[in-house]
């Protein structure tokens, strides 16, 4: 069995794709500096749930601080998983300082410890926002990313630039996965499926930038962790869309989590956000190809998931700050 640094492993995907190679038999170190990205006591609940199994270690740091390479020095990695970032196309537009230092630094500093600890594979999260305004749909990875619309998305495609570099200089085995819009339970609470969930639930009218007509491609968080982990094997360089395979518009996915939660939503309309993409559609052919990788989950299957385990942690869950 081997054993594997995940960055952001408080994170969304961070948490479950950790969670997954535990119950692989694999071994994880997890790093986080549990921010205020979003509200943190959904980060402590998977954070919790982690520090629970056996073969898991946690250190409490930011991964942007050149200091952190140091901590894993000793710890014979057979791969790095980095998915710790700063997310979000709206929050870049206001504090990009911090998107740079996270996406861009934190990339290099965990490209640092392969380099100078011998790791061999490094996956890194990207986003499908970086394939800017007027990709072709569904978008494959050779779509044009050399316009981003946002901080955010120009912070990712430093760090694949990066990620990069150091892949043709020391030879480090580097797979960048594209990740389009996911959604599961204990989510992240500033995107749709969670804010939903609980404004639904709690009788709290829904806020929809736009008509609602603006679409999305959701893959459900079980199938992102699984592919992220597919993505270990060695393949050189490569960029890998991963999710973003069922399209369906804000107003119809509202219509689905009435269905399942049993209430009827008040939606308020209102301008839409100029960060904004109108659409995003992923191209998971080569995912297929490389990897293996097919979602099991749909629209449906998932929103029930997510629901159920709403019910269960609603007494603390009703609470999260849904901005």
């Amino acid at each position: 069995m081997a054993h594997y640094l995940v960055t952001g492993a408080a994170g969304f995907i961070g948490a479950r794709t950790a969670e997954m190679l535990i119950e692989q038999g694999h071994t994880v170190v997890g790093v986080d500096n549990i921010n205020n990205a979003y509200d943190p006591r959904i980060k402590e609940y998977r954070l919790k749930k982690l520090q629970a199994l056996n073969g898991f270690t946690f250190h409490k740091r930011d991964v942007s601080e050149k200091s952190v390479i140091d901590l894993f020095k000793d710890e014979k990695l057979d791969g790095v998983i980095h998915l710790a970032a700063r997310a979000g196309v709206r929050y870049s537009v206001e504090n990009p300082w911090a998107f740079l230092e996270s996406n861009v630094l934190g990339t290099l500093n965990m490209l640092e410890v392969c380099r100078q600890f011998g790791c061999k594979k490094f996956i890194m999260a990207s986003t499908s926002s970086i394939y800017g305004e007027n990709p072709p749909y569904p978008t494959p990875e050779t779509a044009s990313s050399s316009e981003p619309m946002q901080p955010y998305a120009a912070s990712k495609k430093g760090a694949e630039a990066l990620a990069h570099s150091y892949h043709h200089l020391y030879g480090i085995d580097i797979t960048i996965v594209r990740y389009f819009t996911v959604y599961g339970p204990a989510g992240r609470p500033d995107l749709a499926h969670l804010r939903f969930t609980q404004w639904i639930s709690e009788g709290k009218p829904i806020r929809v930038n736009g008509d609602g007509k603006q679409s999305r491609g959701f893959t459900y968080i079980d199938d992102i962790a699984r592919g992220t982990i597919l993505a270990l094997k060695p393949l050189g360089f490569e960029i890998i869309n991963l999710g973003g395979h069922e399209v369906i518009t804000i107003n119809d996915l509202i219509k689905i989590m009435e269905d399942v939660i049993g209430k009827k939503a008040t939606v308020q309309y209102g301008p839409p956000n100029p960060a904004d993409m109108i659409t995003n559609q992923a191209d998971v052919t080569k995912a297929g190809q490389l990897l293996g990788w097919e979602p099991q989950f749909n629209m449906r299957m998932g929103v029930e998931k997510l629901v159920e385990w709403y019910n269960t942690e609603r007494e603390w869950a009703k609470d999260i700050l849904t901005p």
